[in-house]
């Protein structure tokens, strides 16, 4: 069961998702799927990445729903627990002028009751970039002794750490999450934060300060996420924008993770850092142009016709 290499692993929820439609009066909802490091393994597994999940479900028809899902999307699954004590957790998705807003039914759930003696090891052992989010820790405290053990085991391998901060102060006070997260970010290899993650944590409003916070904290490569804006990506020894693809988006639930999926799944086929950014640009702006988290990320091909538009990259 645990002896399949895969190029990510995973962890984290997933869940099930209800997203507003504008039918019915906003009455009719778009059943799909979410849970961040869900999506960012959907999102790399179709560029072509081997990616494996590790978590936990519940004995229902939605955990069933999910492992249909990763079935169909080549994500091994094989990782992840059914816990006959638990539910698998659901969340809803409503949208106005503002954008989009999230209503979460998880605590309790199968995943959050995962333990640290629950992990494949010597599967993470084996897999060449461990990925994990903010939210992995977050949903409970046994969840984030799993995180950190998988970190610990990951490192001890010499596999490479990939955290996306997706901060969510419904799940915990933001003086607990700043230090937690800029704790994660001192063992990340590929720090993937948003800037109104960093910017809420920190204080900091220029995008270059949070980019130098990050590379001071350890990490060693950065792509800041600026939503519309694009993205900054760097390293210590080099730094680019990359400019925003032009798209009409509809929703952009998912945006984010569709973003890493790429960019990470690209640096392991051996992009430059310029490239798998450039890549991972333009398949989170594509993604926004459907509705859900993971129904709208585009396959490898989709991106690639649209990577000819309109990408300027400027070297700072």
């Amino acid at each position: 069961m645990d002896h399949t290499p895969a190029d990510i692993l995973a962890f984290g929820e997933a869940m099930v998702e209800f997203n507003q439609t504008g039918q019915g009066e906003g009455r009719l909802y778009l059943q799909g799927f979410g849970g961040d490091t869900s999506n960012f393994a959907i999102a790399a597994a179709r560029q072509g990445a081997r990616v494996a999940y590790v978590s936990a479900v519940g004995d229902d028809p939605y955990g069933c729903w999910l492992r249909a899902l990763w079935d169909r999307e080549g994500v091994d699954h094989s990782s992840v627990k059914t816990d006959p004590d638990a539910f698998t957790g659901i969340y809803f998705v409503t949208h106005d002028t503002e954008g989009h807003h999230f209503s979460f039914f998880r605590a309790g759930s199968a995943a959050s009751r995962y333990r640290a003696s629950d992990l494949p090891l010597a599967r993470i052992a084996q897999a060449k970039v461990f990925h994990l989010s903010a939210i992995s820790v977050a949903i409970s405290n046994t969840a984030c002794d799993a995180a950190y053990a998988a970190i610990h085991a990951a490192r001890n391998a010499g596999v490479k750490i990939s955290l996306d901060t997706n901060l969510r102060l419904k799940l915990w006070p933001v003086d607990r999450a700043r230090a937690v997260m800029l704790d994660l970010i001192r063992h990340s290899d590929i720090c993937l934060p948003s800037y109104d993650d960093l910017r809420v944590i920190t204080g900091l409003q220029d995008p270059d300060d949070l980019v130098d916070l990050c590379l001071a904290l350890g990490a060693k490569t950065v792509a800041l996420k600026l939503g519309g804006e694009g993205a900054l990506v760097a390293t210590a020894s080099e730094r680019h924008r990359i400019a925003p693809h032009p798209c009409t988006p509809v929703d952009a639930t998912g945006a984010g993770d569709t973003f890493a999926g790429a960019f990470v799944a690209r640096l392991l086929a051996g992009d430059t850092l310029v490239d798998a950014a450039r890549y991972a640009a333009v398949a989170a702006a594509l993604s926004t142009e459907g509705y859900g988290a993971v129904e709208p990320i585009p396959s490898s091909a989709r991106v690639r016709a649209a990577l000819s538009s309109n990408n300027i990259t400027e070297t700072i």
